[in-house]
């Protein structure tokens, strides 16, 4: 028999492998199969809370020069550059956590600058605030295992542009 005589509700119907799924749904930016709503609006949510801590308590006092944040940094030994470029990095990886492509990645990249953090509160501090950078931390890797299937997706883009 060939295609020319198939029944056109047969030729419409749409079939849906895993395959197709998972990319139309990283497609839309949501979660793949097998992850609540609910839990996909959680770390959402945790997406959201945590950017906005990079950036405005986190990053903006280092980007304007904030005595207490020049305090700081003079207290570890690394001049104003230092204290511009966490900041920075604090910023575009607080805009990266949102952007769904890059959440994963961005929220790796965030643990490694909490890793710093905690060395330097230990080294420099004395631990006074050891535990928060931890804290943070455990967040951030909460949020790239659940969107660790938007890096094969960015791979793939990145991979596209090349």
């Amino acid at each position: 028999m060939s295609e020319a005589t198939t029944t056109p509700a047969a030729a419409s119907t749409p079939v849906s492998t895993p395959a197709s799924t998972s990319a139309s749904a990283a497609a839309a930016g949501s979660a793949p199969a097998g992850t609540g709503r609910r839990s996909n609006i959680a770390v959402r949510v945790l997406q959201v809370v945590l950017a906005l801590f990079f950036a405005v308590p986190s990053a903006l006092p280092k980007l304007i020069a904030h005595p207490s944040a020049a305090e700081s940094f003079d207290k570890i030994g690394f001049g104003d550059w230092f204290m511009y470029l966490t900041g920075g990095l604090e910023l575009a990886g607080a805009i990266a956590l949102v952007i769904p492509i890059l959440s994963g990645v961005s929220a790796l990249a965030l643990s490694g600058l909490m890793v710093g953090a905690f060395i330097t509160q230990i080294t420099a501090f004395d631990g006074q605030n050891a535990a928060t950078p931890l804290i943070v931390m455990a967040l951030l890797l909460v949020i790239a295992w659940v969107r660790r299937h938007h890096n094969a997706d960015l791979v793939a883009l990145v991979r596209r542009r090349a």
